[in-house]
């Protein structure tokens, strides 16, 4: 274990030394004070890991350097010293967040203990610490976990982007994170003391997305009892946040360019101009070039919005990062849910790493809560568990449409529409697909599969033999 920083406050020349030597000798850097009020300077002076303190002191006792102590840094450790008769304080001191006391007389060896155990805590909070900066720095940026490298620079950028006031335009498919982007970028700028608003563009119809933005005033409109600031109002200072802007209507686009160009506006019904401070941030699936050309988005728009560009690739360009945010979601969920989940069952991690993942991070996010619903409490995630169907063929059953991985399965590729035949055609389609699908899964055993499937090896070397499945193996030859 690593030697700890440690500051001792005892006023009795003898006990303090003999303590000091004790400490130094098994490895910790300890600073001593004769005095409370040496004890509260040091303490205000530098961090340490552990404060070992007597209650009783000339000049501030050892409850007030507690206090201090957990006042200055709350996750450094405090040991109260007290004599036989002071059990009941020494308690108190317990209650204030002392993380131990020992009772006068005690050998060094006692002493030692208790710092040792204190030490254990401290390492590992070291350790989380560690491993959380380390994460930090390697898969995350503003609440967005990649280890993918594509990803990483699209996190760099997003870095750069932050300390500037540039219009930012966020692309990406849904569910890529695009609004986690914009909180990033908000986050790390220097308006992040002031609101960051967002807005759905495709959630409101144009009158009222245009009283949204802009506000109105009373009488504007059937309604309209008071007067009420717009988002731009509520954002000043701040940054605004309008999620897909290729909704918006041809009128909202015109009165969206005015305030870019002039950064002044009117509320719906009024005719006082207002001045606004508001950095801008975009984002859209829509391709907005494309767009443009078949006239339905200003071009002089698009360019005003498109200052600095922001791509998200989507889940299935960056397979590394599956893990990564499963892992994550999986450790929400579970204290969410209070459940103890051992992680995904092999099966399943294969089903997570082959599945493309139309739906995004937004899909994994809803897979894997599911699947920690559903699964059972301190067993690992099965693939049943991540479906939500008992009757999927992946997992044991009969709809080719219940969930992803019933339409994709293990190939990620979506399937093709099958062509249209007889009932008994239909029959032989899916009892071949279905024997492969459970000699697969009993790892090509036909012993094991004829069980499952309630047939004789004879018949099951039949049925392969009639639909052309490869050989498999049988434990009795």
């Amino acid at each position: 274990m690593k030697g700890l920083r440690i500051l001792l406050v005892d006023d009795e020349p003898l006990m303090r030394l003999s303590m000091v030597d004790a400490l130094e000798t098994v490895g910790h850097e300890v600073a001593a004070a004769a005095s409370g009020t040496e004890g509260l300077d040091a303490v205000r002076r530098q961090p340490f890991d552990l404060v070992i303190t007597d209650l009783r002191l000339p000049g501030a006792d050892g409850l007030t350097v507690l206090t201090a102590t957990k006042e200055q840094s709350p996750h450094t450790e405090v040991v109260v010293i007290t004599a036989h008769g002071s059990v009941e304080t020494a308690v108190g001191a317990m209650k204030l967040g002392a993380f131990d006391y020992i009772t006068k007389p005690f050998s060094m060896d006692e002493l030692l203990l208790i710092v040792e155990r204190a030490g254990r805590v401290v390492a590992l909070r070291r350790e989380n610490q560690d491993l959380k900066e380390v994460l930090e720095e390697k898969f995350s940026f503003g609440g967005i976990l990649s280890a993918n490298n594509q990803m990483r620079r699209v996190l760099d950028k997003i870095k750069l982007v932050a300390g500037t006031d540039s219009t930012t335009l966020i692309l990406g498919e849904s569910g890529t994170g695009k609004e986690l982007v914009a909180n990033a970028i908000h986050q790390n700028s220097a308006r992040s003391q002031y609101p960051l608003i967002k807005v759905s563009c495709a959630a409101l119809p144009e009158t009222l997305l245009e009283a949204e933005l802009f506000g109105h005033e009373k009488g504007a409109f059937t309604g309209a009892m008071k007067q009420r600031r717009g988002r731009f109002e509520l954002a000043h200072r701040g940054t605004l946040f309008l999620d897909e802007i290729g909704e918006i209507s041809p009128v909202i686009q015109v009165k969206l360019l005015r305030v870019l160009q002039e950064r002044q506006f009117e509320r719906v019904g009024g005719n006082d101009r207002i001045d606004v401070d508001v950095r801008l941030v975009c984002a859209t699936q829509k391709d907005l070039r494309k767009e443009v050309a078949q006239g339905r988005f200003r071009e002089d728009l698009f360019y005003r919005l498109n200052v600095v560009q922001i791509v998200i690739p989507p889940l299935r360009q960056r397979q590394e990062d599956i893990m990564v945010i499963t892992e994550h979601v999986l450790t929400t969920c579970t204290r969410k849910m209070n459940k103890t989940v051992k992680g995904l069952s092999p099966v399943a991690r294969e089903l997570f790493l082959r599945y493309s993942f139309p739906g995004n991070v937004r899909e994994l996010e809803n897979m894997v809560e599911r699947a920690v619903a559903l699964g059972r409490d301190s067993e690992a995630i099965q693939p049943a568990d991540l479906c939500g169907f008992q009757s999927c063929p992946y997992t044991g059953g009969l709809p080719q449409e219940s969930c992803g991985f019933c339409s994709e399965g293990l190939t990620g590729q979506k399937r093709e529409a099958q062509p249209m035949t007889s009932l008994a055609g239909a029959r032989e389609q899916f009892e071949r697909e279905y024997i492969v699908s459970v000699l697969g899964r009993v790892e090509g055993s036909r012993t094991t599969a004829a069980k499952v499937l309630g047939l004789s090896r004879k018949a099951l070397w039949e049925k392969c033999k009639r639909y052309g499945i490869p050989s498999a193996k049988d434990e009795s030859e």
